[in-house]
């Protein structure tokens, strides 16, 4: 057995280019991630031990957006060190115009769990989370994955 140190990136594929270039431009350095590429088509954003690279997709699927239910991705994650963290990132995207699935809430996953959902300009959804002490690693605590990810 091995122990993975962490997820070294994470590669997204976006419709609607110019506007999710824009979108992850604006975001990403929000987050504290740090700009390290920028090409006429990829982005690449590197930070808390974490990379973001987004591309334009194949021109054939350009018109698509995404779907949630479909085979692949069905969200990505950010995880916030504090409830303000997720309520500062909520002022952040209502200025940016950005599409709220559902503001800061509480949620059922893990004790003291506190998140935003919000999608980029292609409707990639993105959360934003913050689970005090060690959420579902603390002793005794059982993970229920029931809630409404829809």
């Amino acid at each position: 057995m091995i122990e993975i140190n962490g997820v070294a990136h994470v590669m997204l594929n976006v419709s609607e280019w110019a506007m999710c270039r824009s979108f992850y431009e604006a975001l990403l350095p929000f987050l504290g991630l740090k700009q390290v590429f920028n090409g006429e088509e990829n982005i690449y954003y590197v930070g808390g031990r974490t990379a973001i690279g987004v591309s334009p997709c194949h021109e054939k699927h350009s018109g698509q957006r995404f779907a949630q239910g479909c085979v692949g991705l069905h969200h990505i994650c950010f995880r916030g060190r504090s409830r303000e963290d997720i309520d500062s990132l909520y002022l952040f995207l209502q200025k940016l115009n950005a599409t709220i699935v559902y503001p800061p809430r509480e949620g059922p996953w893990a004790p003291g769990y506190y998140s935003i959902l919000f999608e980029d300009p292609a409707g990639i959804r993105l959360e934003m989370n913050y689970v005090p002490g060690k959420g579902v690693l603390e002793e005794g605590v059982q993970f229920d994955p029931a809630g409404d990810y829809k």
